[in-house]
């Protein structure tokens, strides 16, 4: 073993004894640093000591890449380590574990950022509809879809294919790149060629946005605020009343003679229904025949209700004649030979042109359940019974906690109502007797 100060001019002449496979010569100055000769010509610092009784030696590194001084730096920094007990090959061991596992987890969480980063927002989409929505009835879900769809299939009407829907373009792009500019230039092309179309589906693209940002593995990829910049909300109008979207007085005797002669006695029935009880929508087209009384005594009908769950309401006389007739194909009272759920779900067609017909301005089926409120005020129903008999939530403090009207209240007021709707629009109608035998005579008035 032989002791030398090291300099760099040594440390270049060093070389393997004679016979060897390598020699090892030491440091002069500093403690436990040595270099290792091997008979191929490598050279690398080490660092030899006594640990515990035993003897601890570690590589620090090639001459060629660790200068004189580093190599010396670094032996007594182990032999610092050695003078406390502490084995600084466990400690380079742990080093090199937990840099390891460093790199791994910066893998780890870069594959998923680029994972988030190209995660498509058709998929984000589809967990959104699939994701539990309590207050969702079958129209709203299906107008997501229609929304959203991708176009290229076989119209029902005409040889063409379909188009692509707004929200198409958009589900196609990496969920992290709609941002709000994406958004105004998204929805300005849209709006030249169909404006409405594309503000209802912004609306719905707005919302799930929203629930993205609600969820784990979306909010760090979706731009909450794509949608809620002063140049996206300028473009899109503010939803207000449609105070026109209903019915005048004047303008029954037209609609119930348009609406009667339309051919399919289903929706023709759907439709005076919808006027009648002033019922939402998708309310009356679930209704089942097991959810209505007959009985001329206790005639009744029993609306699934978004608010309350479920809410009965009166049958009224002309009613119960228009439903007596219907055809009993399954359990829905509205039933439907071609639709998939076997209830109607498309009474609008229907309805627009029966309006055509009568040279009346456009009301939607919603206009209707409108026109029911509207008109109850010419016979002077308190508000109450209207909203009970409608499934609106009450408001007022005594209408919450106090005034839960009986059935035979609210049938009271309802006939009333359906009296006056038949009178003003030239319908004699004779009310049904024990055996339920209807009669309707129609005058002009």
């Amino acid at each position: 073993m032989k002791w030398d100060n090291f300099t760099a001019g040594r440390v270049d002449g060093f070389k393997c004894a004679s016979g060897k496979q390598q020699s090892i010569f030491w440091d002069g100055k500093t403690p436990g640093l040595g270099i290792r000769v091997t008979v191929a010509g490598a050279k690398s610092y080490i660092f030899e000591t006594s640990l515990n009784g035993k003897t601890v030696r570690i590589t620090i590194g090639s001459t060629k890449t660790w200068t004189l001084g580093d190599a010396q730096a670094k032996a007594t920094a182990y032999k610092a380590q050695t003078d406390n007990g502490i084995d600084p090959r466990q400690v380079k061991a742990e080093g090199i574990a937990a840099n390891n596992t460093k790199i791994a987890n910066e893998k780890k969480h870069k594959a998923i950022e680029d994972a988030k980063r190209e995660l498509i927002a058709r998929t984000a989409w589809d967990a959104y509809l699939a994701a539990p929505h309590p207050k969702w009835g079958d129209q709203h879900r299906a107008d997501h879809a229609i929304a959203a769809s991708e176009g290229g299939v076989k119209a029902k009407i005409g040889k063409k294919n379909t188009k692509a829907a707004p929200l198409a373009s958009l589900l196609c792009l990496p969920l992290n790149t709609i941002t709000a500019p994406v958004m105004h230039e998204w929805l300005s092309a849209e709006c030249l060629t169909r404006s409405t179309f594309a503000h209802n589906s912004f609306r719905k693209f707005r919302t799930f946005i929203r629930w993205c940002a609600k969820q784990a593995e979306f909010q760090h990829v979706v731009h909450a605020d794509c949608c809620l910049t002063d140049e996206v909300k300028d473009i899109v109008p503010t939803n207000k009343t449609k105070e026109g979207d209903s019915l005048q007085r004047e303008q029954l005797p037209a609609w119930f003679d348009a609406v009667r002669n339309i051919s399919n006695p289903v929706i023709s029935a759907f439709l005076q229904a919808s006027l009648i009880t002033g019922a939402r929508r998708g309310e009356l087209e679930l209704l089942q025949w097991n959810d209505v009384e007959f009985n001329p005594k206790w005639s009744s009908m029993v609306i699934r209700d978004k608010v309350e769950g479920q809410r009965t309401i009166p049958l009224t006389p002309y009613l119960m004649h228009l439903l007596n007739q219907l055809p009993r194909h399954n359990e829905w009272v509205f039933s439907s030979l071609t639709a998939k759920s076997q209830h109607i779900t498309e009474p609008r067609i229907a309805h627009t042109k029966a309006l055509e017909v009568a040279g009346l301005p456009h009301v939607s089926l919603h206009g209707l359940r409108r026109s029911f409120g509207t008109l109850s005020e010419w016979v002077e129903v308190p508000t109450g019974v209207v909203a009970q008999i409608q499934g609106h939530k009450p408001s007022a403090l005594a209408e919450k906690h106090y005034r839960r009207r009986p059935l035979d209240l609210l049938r009271m007021w309802h006939v009333k109502i359906e009296e006056w709707m038949l009178e003003q629009a030239g319908i004699k109608f004779a009310p049904a007797n024990e055996v339920q035998e209807i009669r309707i005579a129609t005058e002009s008035v």
